[in-house]
């Protein structure tokens, strides 16, 4: 079964001709069954980049998946025509009253300030307390992950001695976890930030299981046991050259950024970096959909308990 997004959505066009499947909302009331309800929170300034990214993982799963894209309303964004987040984008308070099988939140360049000193964050806090009622299994991503794990834990971010970037190799350590069903005891995947969550903290949290780490970028993901709140601290989402813009962004304003590790050929920011995460970003929200919402959010969503 398809993803169904609008098709006037520029994500509808581009997975088309990638050969993803999508389908308009039209074309999916004809089938008797009930889609999955995502509801993304997109944080990011490169909203359709974004959106987009995640629409072509959550597009990958057999099940049939309707995305809502949220915006917070206590910040306007400024890197994408006001059009699109009118014509495409829900503020909390337009959903505040419905319930969805899943949520993703995703990362902000804000991760350098104080959560309390972000403009959203009141909205944010409200916004992950509805989780708690509202949606079955929330992934966070990235800032989103260390937004959650403050809110929901008290754990602390860390400032870290330099930027973590590029990708990395990292190792399943609780391989019985159906969110790391499939993996290889290896895999890669993107990060790009400046901080870095407390992991003796993480550790000595009893609520959290850490299910993949890296010796380079530290602890990657985390569950609760039921696989009600999960936490991605890197960027699985991310394009082949998402981080190659980035690089060279940073470049063009002359701060002081290295190349990604591990990322171009030879370290060599003149050649085409090999795509070679695109398939765990893939398991990893296949295996969320399926074990963590599918398997186990109720038929009919009022029935979904507290966490």
């Amino acid at each position: 079964m398809p993803l169904i997004i609008p098709k006037t959505l520029p994500a509808y066009g581009v997975l088309g001709s990638e050969n993803v499947f999508v389908m308009h909302k039209r074309r999916a009331r004809t089938q008797h069954i009930r889609p999955l309800r995502i509801v993304a929170l997109n944080l990011m300034p490169t909203k359709i980049a974004t959106e987009t990214q995640l629409a072509r993982l959550l597009a990958n799963s057999p099940l049939q998946v309707q995305l809502t894209l949220l915006h917070t309303a206590s910040h306007t964004a400024s890197h994408v025509p006001g059009g699109h987040m009118e014509a495409f984008y829900k503020t909390f308070d337009e959903i505040q009253s419905e319930r969805f099988d899943g949520m993703i939140i995703t990362g902000a360049p804000v991760e350098q300030m104080p959560f309390e000193e972000v403009d959203y964050w009141p909205e944010l806090c409200r916004i992950m307390d509805f989780t708690r009622t509202n949606v079955y299994s929330t992934l966070h991503v990235c800032w989103g992950a260390q937004a959650g794990l403050y809110h929901h834990f008290g754990i602390e971010k860390r400032p870290l001695p330099e930027k973590m970037f590029g990708i990395f190799p990292h190792r399943v350590v609780r391989p019985s976890n159906p969110l790391v069903r499939g993996f290889d005891e290896e895999f890669w995947a993107p990060h790009s930030r400046h901080t870095g969550v407390d992991e003796d903290q993480v550790r000595a949290c009893g609520a959290l299981r850490v299910l993949a780490e890296s010796d380079e970028a530290g602890i990657y993901l985390m569950s609760t046991d039921s696989g009600r709140q999960i936490f991605v601290t890197g960027h699985p989402e991310y394009e082949r050259l998402t981080l190659d813009a980035e690089y060279r962004r940073d470049v063009a304003k002359g701060l002081p950024i290295q190349p990604p590790r591990h990322y171009y050929p030879d370290d060599d920011p003149a050649r085409e970096p090999v795509y070679r995460w695109r398939a765990h970003a893939f398991l990893l929200y296949t295996n969320w959909l399926n074990y963590y919402v599918y398997q186990n959010t109720p038929y009919d969503l009022e029935d979904l308990d507290t966490l």
